[in-house]
């Protein structure tokens, strides 16, 4: 299992995943109107609007508000001009971390981040620093319950997946970044119930800790997460299994 997929499992273990609903949908609608805003308003000619739309429709999002979103980023409703950054940075002991935010404030949410980092003994790092260990990958959550594997496995590649793994309570599938959003919706059409689906930076090799060390990095990046902008946040951190049930119990 790879570490995003691990700390997913943390999360939803915890109760701690951002199934607050305002919170997903906040997040989806500031992709949507980047997305517009750079590309243009009409699905088939944006691919990138068309993949944050597909991420919005698989968590079940108002269309109302992606509608609202799209309108937002052509210009036709007023509201704040956003833009995405990625923010680089170190916790404990060197392990690389990567935050994408979307802002309409970068002033605001540079001092958030480096506040985070700041207070949990981090800090962070000069553009390009710490990019070039990480790819950026795709990467989709389904309910394990009620499918066939073998099934899900077939459907996800045949769309273009990199790779199936089935998990605990769910089935884990990457994808090359440009992908994310077709296999996305492949799987929807053909009734598989997506939880998640997101762009993330995979660790080109990861860097273990002891296990007090790491539920600190954990720590980190879990208030990352929390940060009002934060769109996704990436490490390079090992999560051993000795490290996850630390984390819980912490």
């Amino acid at each position: 299992m790879s570490g995003h997929s691990k700390w997913s499992t943390i999360k939803r273990k915890k109760g701690a995943e951002d199934a607050k609903r305002g919170k997903v949908f906040t997040r989806l609608a500031r992709e949507i109107t980047v997305a517009a805003r750079d590309g243009g308003g009409d699905e088939r000619a944006n691919p990138k609007l068309k993949l944050a739309v597909a991420k919005a429709r698989a968590s079940n999002m108002p269309r109302d508000n992606v509608e609202r979103a799209i309108k937002k980023g052509t210009g036709e409703l007023e509201g704040g001009q956003m833009e995405e950054i990625t923010y680089e940075g170190y916790g404990l002991d060197g392990v690389a971390f990567i935050v994408d935010v979307v802002t309409d404030n970068r002033n605001r949410t540079l001092s958030d981040v480096k506040h985070v980092f700041s207070r949990a003994g981090g800090s962070l790092a000069s553009s390009g620093s710490v990019q070039w260990q990480f790819e950026q990958k795709g990467y989709i959550v389904i309910k394990k319950e009620g499918t066939v594997f073998d099934e899900v496995f077939m459907a996800a590649v045949d769309a273009g997946a990199d790779d199936v793994t089935e998990e605990e309570e769910i089935i884990a599938i990457y994808t090359p970044r440009e992908l994310l959003g077709a296999v996305t919706q492949s799987l929807t059409q053909a009734g598989y119930e997506v939880e998640e689906s997101q762009l993330w930076w995979e660790p080109r090799n990861e860097t273990e800790q002891s296990t007090e060390r790491a539920v600190q990095n954990l720590k980190l990046l879990d208030q990352l997460e929390e940060l009002d902008d934060a769109q996704s946040v990436s490490s390079n951190l090992k999560i051993t299994d000795e490290i996850a049930a630390a984390f819980e119990n912490a």
